[in-house]
């Protein structure tokens, strides 16, 4: 391979986030005019996406802009010939009918989270937390326990900011104790999210696309817990002795039907697995029913609404009203810019893919330098560019390997964003809420110490599940 397009191939690779390469594809383009404008206005919209704090702009924005360029250009170009522009809208709609099913589970699986946030179920469990009388060190645990055995169920994300809330209420001010907990959280969160198809956007997408089962999932919980425990075991020295001034009290009251849409919420996910597995139907149809259970039940919130407000005296409307609850309001609050830049992202690569340069990449790294070195650097590379486009691009690339390697990429994938503050989202999130306290520098003065749970992490799942 020339030196020229190995370079080509790892610079696309390092933002790669593509779906299936179409049924029908065209000579590859990679040497061509538009193959090189298409990597360019790629990499120009990545680019802005890196910088998204720095620039406050929306990340979805550069990469939307960007599908559109790249699959106009590509059409435009195939625009003669009756058959490849056949073949263009072909390959088209396949990575959108792929981007449609993540969408709409996606869309379910946050319904339901801001469901909870709204009934105060997140807030209840907060104010448990602030309550009870524990030393710095027991914080640190419980809440590190805590975001691995959260965020197999509600994503990495929701579960590190939940959890950070409890550590800079029982702060007291000790410098080293909001970056320290913090880093364990979002360790622990990451690593709790490995395991399980609903922890992370990653092994979602495993999931989706059959390489591993689901019950599979598990034989990454060992490894998980090696990740998430070899750093934390090394951090816990360097916390202040002794327990917090003052722990703060907070008194949070469970609106009605927070219970019941948590548990609605697990049957939802059941629903998703039994329909992939058993009915071998996308796991989203499972997912969609699931919302129907939510709106049933908002349903019957509106039908107590009314009763509520006919036995407490009050004018509908005139005072709060613990039953209000609109299912469409809970949707509207859902992650707009990060569902549209799945779309640009999946899109973007998609095309990037149509023109070949998925192949190149899959043989520079896949190829050239084997799968379980390759999935170890796709790992460290998510540390730098977020694990989304990483994955996508290794399952559009589908290289032949067992499933033992699409564990260690799903592994490596999951708990590598773990070795910057900027590699996750839960890293990103809590650098905004824990300003000036948790920052990039404080997260990476223990990136020796997190790489080295990262590598061990590694090591356990190849002896243990190697083949």
């Amino acid at each position: 391979m020339r030196i020229s397009t190995l370079v080509l191939t790892v610079l696309v690779g390092l933002g790669l986030p593509p779906l299936a390469l179409a049924a029908v594809a065209i000579p590859p383009l990679t040497g061509s005019w538009l193959g090189w404008a298409c990597v360019g206005v790629f990499i120009a919209a990545y680019t802005l996406v890196i910088f998204e704090e720095q620039l406050h702009l929306a990340k979805s924005k550069p990469v939307l802009l960007a599908a559109g360029t790249i699959w106009g250009l590509i059409a435009w170009q195939m625009s003669g010939d009756l058959a490849a522009a056949e073949a263009v809208e072909e390959a088209l709609q396949h990575n959108f009918l792929e981007y449609a099913e993540l969408f709409f589970f996606l869309l379910v699986a946050m319904t339901y989270i801001n469901a909870l946030i709204e009934r105060g179920v997140f807030d209840a469990l907060v104010g448990w937390l602030c309550r009870r009388e524990t030393s710095y060190r027991g914080i640190f645990w419980l809440t590190g326990v805590l975001a691995f055995f959260l965020s197999p169920v509600a994503d990495n994300l929701t579960t590190a900011l939940i959890l950070c809330t409890v550590v800079l209420a029982i702060s007291d001010g000790s410098k080293g104790f909001v970056p320290l907990c913090c880093i364990n959280i979002v360790i622990a969160a990451n690593a709790g999210g490995a395991f399980s198809p609903f922890g992370d956007i990653t092994t979602l997408m495993v999931w989706q696309k059959g390489v591993v089962g689901f019950s599979h999932f598990s034989k990454l919980f060992i490894p998980a817990i090696v990740n998430f425990l070899v750093p934390a075991l090394i951090m816990q020295f360097a916390l202040p002795s002794g327990k917090p001034l003052a722990s703060t009290s907070r008194n949070a009251e469970m609106k009605p039907g927070g219970y019941i849409i948590a548990g609605l919420f697990l049957l939802t996910i059941v629903t998703a697995v039994t329909y992939h597995t058993a009915l071998h139907l996308p796991p989203v149809i499972g997912m969609m029913m699931g919302l129907a259970f939510l709106k049933l039940f908002g349903y019957y919130l509106k039908l107590q609404s009314k009763d509520w407000d006919r036995d407490s005296g009050v004018v509908p409307g005139s005072a709060h009203n613990p039953y209000e609850f609109n299912v469409f309001s809970k949707i509207a609050k859902a992650e707009w810019d990060t569902l549209f830049f799945f779309y640009g992202v999946i899109l973007s690569v998609g095309g990037l893919g149509y023109l070949g340069y998925l192949e190149l990449v899959s043989h520079a790294f896949y190829t050239e330098l084997g799968p379980t070195t390759a999935n170890i650097l796709f790992g460290i590379l998510s540390a730098v560019i977020d694990n989304i486009p990483v994955m996508f691009a290794v399952l559009t690339m589908n290289p032949n390997m067992p499933e033992t390697q699409w564990l260690l990429v799903t592994l490596t994938a999951g708990v590598g964003g773990s070795l910057l503050s900027v590699g996750s989202a839960a890293g990103v999130a809590l650098m905004g809420q824990a300003r000036g306290q948790y920052t990039f520098m404080a997260h990476m003065k223990w990136s020796p110490v997190i790489a080295l749970g990262y590598f061990a992490s590694i090591g356990v799942h190849l002896l243990l599940n190697g083949s």
